[in-house]
């Protein structure tokens, strides 16, 4: 059976709902290898094709803010650019400003300052920083010319998503790992929809790197329930899906 043209997936055409009244509309996005693993030699940039790309870069434009957690941050760097003036000028045509704000919400305050995120000033950029990080940690994040804004520790993500609703005026907000922040949101009951790319790779390794993880072992009254909305297969043999994520019982 034929596979669907890759140029009939666009992502610049979807819809999402409204955001909830008490915060942004949040989704989470990776890419995924066919035996579960996010991260082949440090980083995930060895599992998608430039059709992901393409795609992930069409699902930024629906967003406010991209955000990482601070290892993704380390590993690959963080950044909102959309790098297509097509794209851009989809958002400056809707009133929006031509890339996202990058925002990264970090513990430990370790940020490599060689980053594009401190270096490139064609796009916003937002530090969240954990108060429970030392003073000299945050002056020294200043000092390279990101606005650091400090969150109350054990309630960082949770204070992040209100500061961008109310100073940053946020209604949506997409995250791209890692793991640890996409649990903890998950955890959180703070994810409306899930997005992943299935690759077609086998990626062996003795070690896990899973999409979404948080302490302890799995149990059956600790799993969240996802509806599918589209799974698209594309030539390059990737799988698009987009889920919802259901409301937590209880």
């Amino acid at each position: 059976m034929p596979r669907p043209d890759p140029d009939e997936i666009d992502y610049t055409a979807l819809s999402f709902p409204d955001p909830p009244p008490d915060r942004p509309f949040v989704a989470i996005n990776m890419v995924m290898s066919a035996d579960g693993r996010t991260v082949v030699d440090g980083t995930e940039r060895g599992l998608g094709s430039k059709l992901d790309q393409r795609l992930m870069r069409e699902l930024r434009v629906h967003f406010d803010v991209v955000m990482n957690g601070g290892a993704t941050f380390r590993a690959s760097g963080t950044s909102a650019r959309l790098n297509d003036p097509g794209l851009e000028q989809w958002r400056l045509d809707r009133g929006m400003t031509p890339s996202p704000i990058a925002a990264v919400l970090t513990r430990s305050g370790d940020l490599p300052p060689e980053r594009r995120f401190f270096t490139d000033d064609r796009f916003q950029a937002v530090i969240y920083l954990s108060s429970a990080a030392p003073a000299a940690v945050r002056r020294e994040l200043e000092a390279h010319g990101r606005p650091v804004v400090s969150v109350p520790e054990e309630a960082e993500a949770v204070a992040a998503l209100d500061h961008m609703k109310r100073e940053l005026g946020a209604t949506r907000v997409l995250v791209e790992g890692g793991a640890t922040l996409n649990g903890e949101l998950i955890q959180l009951g703070l994810v409306d929809e899930y997005f992943l790319t299935l690759a077609p790779r086998v990626a062996g390794g003795d070690s896990a790197h899973p999409a979404v993880q948080w302490p302890g072992e799995p149990t059956a009254a600790g799993i969240r329930q996802l509806s599918l909305v589209h799974a698209r297969p594309a030539q390059t043999g990737e799988l698009f899906l987009r889920y919802r994520v259901e409301p937590m019982r209880g």
